[in-house]
């Protein structure tokens, strides 16, 4: 069975994570939320899903 889990999904849970285990600061997560923010209305938001697709796609690959 192949689970498919959301990559906004599983880094917003990784971000509530390091809040709540203190492991960083609130200012220092909302400067990192504002700049994916910012960073996903650019052209660089293209190359960037390209290369997390291509990496998704070496991973699965290694499974198979």
């Amino acid at each position: 069975m192949t689970l498919s889990i959301s990559a906004v999904l599983l880094f917003g849970v990784a971000a509530v994570f390091a809040l709540k285990v203190k492991s960083t600061s609130f200012g220092a997560a909302l400067v990192l939320f504002l700049f994916g923010f910012f960073a996903a209305s650019t052209g660089a938001s293209g190359p960037i899903n390209d290369a997390f697709t291509s990496f998704a796609h070496f991973i699965a690959s290694l499974r198979a």
